[in-house]
């Protein structure tokens, strides 16, 4: 209620008129004096109201989270070379921008490992990601390994290659706007037994992974579950599906199935393998009631060799259906 202190007049009512204040009650103006002194409340009251309100703003807007920070990396698109050190020796990758990028919106990012003996370059090729980065809008990251092949199984006098891959992200990241939650590693045979390890060694950083040719399971296994897809050629003399490659190391024992079941127990998913085997080419073994969301999945390709092949199924558009649908919590 606004308190006022106009006095009655002592002309006739007839002469006078009636303000009606937000308080509702009536008063007589009779002189410009009176008026004047009312004018002068009514304005220092509204005064007070607007410093409240600009106080109540003020404090609103120091309570209220601070906006997220926004890119502002711009960088040209294409391929270039990269050099970095990691663990005291020069590494190098290749790296693909799409002509998209902005500098301001996060791109995912996808690691794409060559097999033994191979190069960045070759896997590039090889899987063609750069083509669906470049129509999907992401980063691709083609690793080189130190002479052509990933310390893995892990060997103390070779280049420690998982601090590499997480030199790789880093190093991408501070020049690139990418998003830290989608991160997804793949590769082929050499590389794809490495994505396996990646999956289990930077599973906090990485969000799925899919390896092709070279499916493994490194136990003992810690960290975040991560969903898991994997294509494997049931002809595949290289790395044979049911394993038991004698003469070649430990790891060449395991068989492939055996590798999707680890992973299985990894991400909480039920016991029992799902095998759905069509008329056709393409099988699949699956789990299901994994933890939070998780796939563990594999696609066989009857009669396929050691390839990475985009004849009988397109192993990359697949990968990146899969890969999209997964992020970091």
């Amino acid at each position: 209620m606004i308190p006022a202190t106009l006095h009655d007049c002592k002309i006739p009512r007839s002469h006078s008129r009636r303000l009606r204040i937000a308080s509702e009650v009536e008063f007589d103006v009779c002189s410009s004096n009176t008026i004047k002194r009312f004018a002068m409340r009514v304005s220092s009251l509204v005064a007070a109201v607007a410093v409240l309100f600009a106080v109540a703003s003020v404090a609103e807007a120091q309570s209220a989270p601070p906006a997220s920070a926004s890119c502002n990396l711009p960088h040209a698109s294409g391929v270039q070379q990269r050099q970095l050190m990691s663990g005291g020796r020069e590494r190098s990758y290749r790296l693909f921008i799409p002509r998209r990028y902005d500098g301001r919106t996060p791109l995912p990012m996808v690691l794409d490992l060559h097999g033994s003996g191979g190069t960045s370059a070759g896997q590039a090729r090889n899987s063609g990601f750069e083509d669906v980065a470049a129509r999907e809008g992401f980063v691709v990251a083609s690793l080189q390994a130190d002479a052509g092949r990933w310390n893995v199984p892990v060997r103390e006098n070779r280049p420690d290659d998982v601090a590499y891959v997480g030199d790789v992200i880093d190093d991408v990241a501070a020049q690139l706007c990418t998003d830290k939650t989608r991160v997804y590693a793949t590769g082929f045979s050499g590389g794809a037994r490495m994505s396996s390890l990646l999956g289990c060694m930077l599973n906090g950083r990485i969000a799925a992974i899919a390896p092709v040719s070279g499916l493994r399971w490194p136990a003992p296994c810690a960290g975040r579950i991560i969903p898991v897809l994997t294509f494997h050629g049931l002809a595949d003399p290289q790395n044979p599906y049911d394993g038991k490659a004698e003469g070649r190391g430990d790891e060449w024992l395991e068989s492939v199935p055996d590798a999707l079941a680890g992973w299985a127990g990894h991400d909480g998913c039920g016991p029992k393998v799902i095998l759905e085997d069509p008329p056709g080419l393409l099988s699949t073994m699956r789990y299901t009631g994994c933890r939070d969301g998780a796939e563990v999945r594999m696609i066989r390709i009857d009669g396929l060799g050691h390839a990475w092949t985009r004849k009988e199924i397109d192993t990359t558009e697949v990968m990146w259906q899969f890969f999209k649908s997964h992020r970091l919590p």
